[in-house]
């Protein structure tokens, strides 16, 4: 029993051990940057900060929810105390975090160079290593370039800007007769509608988009919870979810592939349907699906993964642009105002229930500022992560290799040495300012540059369109503001008072 007991205390001293030693190995990974490279030359110009606390640094600071136009406390504090450029401890890594618009303007255009992508590793686990938000190197290059060929291709067709403006009347008819709705719900279900039908050609009401439409929700709402992998947590259920969704996808790529060698198989089959089918495809009258599946660059994950990623940003980004757009119109009357009048003058010059077209988008020039503004005062995205490949040296400091650099679009939106009154929401400034990559980067920047941007504010703009001439609005409460958490949303999902202005929609 002795010796039973002796080895019992001996296994047990060694697990303690090894605790004790991974929470100095965890502690000395967080200050060893700072011995390391604050004590010697170049890395002390300049770089003020603070660490924070072990392990957990500053990150629950700079996570602290504030109004998406405001830079928050966190940033405004280190701002004022240590410039707009300061080191830091955040989600594991040391950390410089850049409010100056020069210094993100070269870290955007020098990704791959001096800078790469490095989000936190429980990103990579329910996103996927191949996706497209956080792949580096060629297959970043190989997943973007087919995304902006799609764009191109798909920006200005008729069936795709008629499918939008189809969902934008079917979701306002819905309103008839509800004096309130929560417009955050109602902007997610058309965008999912629009981006489920362009990307996998499904209707809503098929069986296969309601599966993957729960799939989908389950997986947003891991995306944006503690990366606890253990059974029953929201990050567990949306890595299960994914995996569904990526099930489904690859089953509806499989079942496309095997109707597209049927249709070859059959040349002499005189079936109408079939003919009509085959013409749709040969003339590119097809959704994002259908040319993936002839691009030999990407293989089936990246394919599968690419669908996601269109499904992500086309849904949730998408979504809350709009929202933005509809809370600042509801406090900025004259503005609403005016963009109500560009749209009743685009409508004069179309026959009744005529659908717009590509021209007619051209000519929302104030509805293109009203966009732009709300992407600056309301930031829907609040920083991008990258890491230094290198020392890399910039005025008279040093980033040292290895650290992890923040680039924060919401400071540099926010500056009023930038912007005038820019704490304002005001349309008319992009009338004569200067829509610059240093001072305005609401989808990012350089070869990392969101490519989906154009297809987001095209629908954002038909929806415009009927939701002006159709429907006035207030919002039911002035404290439901979009919050930062540091992702975005309407706390009580933006509920608004609507009434019909008429019976029927142009």
């Amino acid at each position: 029993m002795a010796a039973v007991a002796a080895l019992s205390g001996f296994w047990v001293v060694v697990f303690v051990g090894i605790v004790v030693g991974l929470l100095l190995s965890l502690i000395l990974n967080h200050f060893h940057p700072l011995l390391l490279k604050l004590g010697c030359g170049p890395a002390t110009i300049n770089l003020k900060g603070s660490f924070g606390w072990p392990l957990l640094g500053e990150t629950l600071k700079f996570l602290k929810p504030h109004h998406s136009n405001s830079p928050g406390s966190f940033l405004q504090d280190h701002c004022s105390r240590y410039g707009k450029v300061f080191r830091t401890h955040l989600f594991f890594s040391p950390t410089i975090v850049s409010c100056d618009p020069e210094l993100n303007y070269f870290i955007l255009q020098n990704e791959g160079k001096l800078f790469q992508c490095s989000y936190p590793k429980p990103i990579h686990g329910i996103l996927g290593n191949v996706s497209m938000l956080v792949a580096v190197g060629d297959t970043h290059k190989r997943l973007r370039n087919v995304a902006l060929s799609l764009v191109t291709i798909t920006k200005s067709k008729p069936e795709f800007l008629h499918d939008i403006e189809r969902t934008a009347i079917q979701i306002l008819d819905s309103w008839k007769d509800n004096p309130q709705v929560i417009f955050c719900e109602e902007a997610r279900k058309f965008t999912f509608n629009v981006i489920v039908k362009q990307v996998l050609g499904l209707t809503p009401e098929e069986a296969v988009a309601t599966k993957i439409l729960e799939d989908f929700l389950t997986f947003m709402r891991g995306l944006i919870s503690l990366p606890i992998n253990i059974p029953g947590t929201p990050y567990a259920r949306a890595v299960k979810a994914r995996s569904r969704i990526s099930s489904t996808v690859k089953a509806i790529i499989e079942e496309r592939r095997n109707n597209n060698n049927n249709y070859n198989d059959d040349d002499d089959d005189d079936d109408d349907d079939d003919d009509e089918n085959y013409e749709k495809r040969r003339n590119g009258n097809s959704d994002f699906l259908e040319i993936l599946l002839c691009v030999d660059t990407l293989s089936e994950d990246e394919k599968v993964s690419f669908v996601l990623d269109s499904l992500l940003g086309g849904y949730e980004t998408t979504s809350l642009l709009m929202a933005m757009v509809v809370h600042f119109l509801a406090h900025s009357p004259t503005a609403l105002q005016q963009l109500k009048v560009e749209h009743e003058n685009i409508r004069s010059m179309k026959q009744k229930k005529e659908y717009l077209n590509w021209e007619d988008y051209k000519r929302m020039e104030f509805t293109q500022n009203v966009i732009n503004e709300a992407l600056r005062f309301g930031n829907v995205v609040k920083f991008v992560h990258r890491k230094a490949l290198k020392d890399v040296k910039f005025r008279d400091y040093l980033i040292p290799s290895g650290w992890k650099v923040l680039p924060v679009f919401t400071a540099v939106h926010l500056d009023p040495s930038l912007h005038a009154n820019a704490d304002e929401f005001h349309p008319w400034r992009w009338e004569s300012q200067e829509q610059t990559c240093k001072k305005f980067t609401p989808f990012g920047g350089g070869s990392r540059c969101c490519p989906g941007s154009e297809l987001a504010k095209v629908e954002v703009a038909f929806f415009l369109h009927h939701l002006v001439q159709n429907f006035r609005w207030r919002t039911e409460d002035d404290e439901d503001q979009p919050m930062a958490y540091p992702y975005v949303e309407f706390q009580r999902g933006l509920v608004l008072n609507v009434e019909p202005l008429r019976a029927d929609h142009a």
